[in-house]
């Protein structure tokens, strides 16, 4: 009995070391968790202590490249601080401009002084400096911008500077660790974390105007001046341009969304090879289907996007897509929002070709249609321009850049004539007249305002301009 009981004892300390043994053999290698996410089914991951979040490298090599950028602007020559003080006298006129600095960020995106913000933080600027990460400061030049997309590339006169290569924003993925990297309330080089939380999302234009919204949303911390800042992964490529916060208080209340770079680097690209961007359309109105409005349009799968309009002589007619079909992917790359088809047209060019998979009657089928740009889209200028002549009683041109300039508005349409007993004549605007806003929704192109017009035409409208003098007028026209 004493023998087996030494033997037994000898045994477990054979096992005991054995088993210290293969601990410290595996000490380094990856850890393998098993989690089973039922009833999707099992999944086995693999985590070397690599993988685990360690942002060191990423925030001391990306800081360096993002920057501070301050603008100067000049207020207007007169105006009133809402249309309630025109009309009901309160508060008074300002006469004369006063300058206004404003702050907020930019990613270096070349050694030779190439930078990308967003549009609103340079847009009407008088004076636009950056500030680089070791202070030093250089005056930039505007070199282009979109408001669609929100982007704007500027220039300063250096070299040999840190800069940032864009990423590939497609390859990102739910879950997936990201940093923010700004300036907010003017706290120069600051760096937060955060996870993707979504992608293709979309966000009412608050305007009215054309918007081109496919944001990436994370949870990283993003405040004001972080504008045009930098979204990078762990490994220090650069996915997003800092753009937006979903909030009710004015500041962060939990989600930031930003510009993918594969929308960035397009409108970038285009800035650099042709001095504007090349916008390409598509032509076609559509609707993410629901689970209501898959019955109603007797859809079997909720998968893709429903085509509720097709534009006459546009890219999307001309290719043989007609109204009800569903559209499933551009190019090979799935769409089931319209958000994530806007994100995939926008990669292109006008002339470029796309290849179409739309659903009609159960069957799938292949197109391939030839993308325009929005001044080939003639027969929707014209109907623009009839809706407009139609209910204003007036002819209208675009502004002319250098009346824009002297007047230091974004956009506006200028009033060349005038039907006698026409409502814009009726309301007492006169020639010259610049139209900025209809029922405080700035006016973009000629077919934003014939949108607009559409959708307020039983509404009575205020209509907010400038006349060449610099005074702000208002005219109110009942339905």
């Amino acid at each position: 009995m004493k023998k087996i009981g030494i033997i037994l004892s000898t045994s477990a300390l054979f096992i005991a070391l054995l088993a210290l043994g293969n601990s410290l053999f595996n000490k380094n290698r990856p850890v393998k968790y098993v989690y089973e996410p039922s009833p999707i089914g099992l999944q086995q991951v693999q985590l070397a202590e690599s993988t685990w979040p360690d942002f060191t490298f990423a925030a001391e090599h990306a800081i360096k490249a993002v920057v501070h950028v301050t603008v100067t602007k000049m207020g207007q020559g007169q105006s009133y601080s809402s249309f309630f003080d025109f009309f009901f006298g309160q508060g008074a006129p300002q006469q004369s401009p006063r300058p206004q600095v404003g702050s907020g960020s930019g990613v270096i995106i070349s050694e030779d002084g190439y930078i990308v913000t967003n549009n609103h933080v340079i847009d009407g600027a008088e004076e636009v400096n950056v500030t680089l990460e070791n202070n030093r400061s250089f005056t930039a030049r505007v070199m282009g911008s979109d408001s669609a997309a929100d982007i704007a590339l500027i220039k300063i006169e250096a070299e040999g500077l840190p800069f940032l290569k864009f990423g590939d924003s497609d390859a990102l993925r739910l879950g997936q660790w990201v940093l923010a990297i700004g300036n907010p309330y003017n706290l120069t080089s600051t760096i937060t974390a955060g996870i993707v939380s979504a992608k293709g999302r979309s966000m009412t234009p608050y305007d009215g105007t054309y918007r081109i919204e496919s944001f990436i949303q994370t949870d990283a911390a993003v405040n004001s001046g972080n504008s045009g800042g930098a979204l990078i992964t762990v490994t220090g490529e650069l996915v997003g341009i800092n753009t937006a916060i979903a909030t009710r208080t004015g500041v962060f209340a939990g989600y930031s969304f930003a510009v993918p770079s594969s929308i960035a680097k397009k409108v970038v690209d285009d800035i650099r090879e042709h001095g504007v961007v090349q916008r390409a359309l598509l032509g076609v109105v559509m609707q993410d289907i629901t689970d209501d409005l898959a019955k109603e349009n007797n859809i079997k799968e909720l998968r893709g996007v429903l085509i509720a309009e097709v534009s006459p002589d546009s890219a999307a007619e001309k290719a043989g897509v007609e109204e009800s079909d569903v559209l499933l992917s551009v190019n090979g790359v799935q769409v089931n929002s319209g958000s994530a088809v806007q994100e995939q047209i926008n990669r292109y060019r006008p002339k470029d070709k796309v290849d179409l998979t739309i659903l009609r009657d159960g069957k799938e089928l292949n197109v391939s249609a030839t993308l325009l740009s929005r001044d080939d889209d003639a027969t929707t200028t014209q109907n623009g321009e009839s809706v407009v002549s139609e209910f204003f009683g007036a002819t209208l041109q675009p502004i002319r850049s250098e009346l824009r300039e002297k007047l230091r508005i974004r956009s506006g349409w200028e009033v060349v004539s005038l039907t006698v007993g026409g409502r814009l004549h009726q309301a007492g605007v006169e020639r010259g007249f610049v139209i900025t806003h209809l029922n405080q929704n700035a006016v973009g192109s000629l077919n934003d305002l014939a949108s607009l017009l559409r959708r307020n035409q039983r509404r009575g409208m205020l209509i907010e301009g400038k006349y060449p003098d610099g005074t702000t007028s208002f005219y109110a026209i009942p339905n």
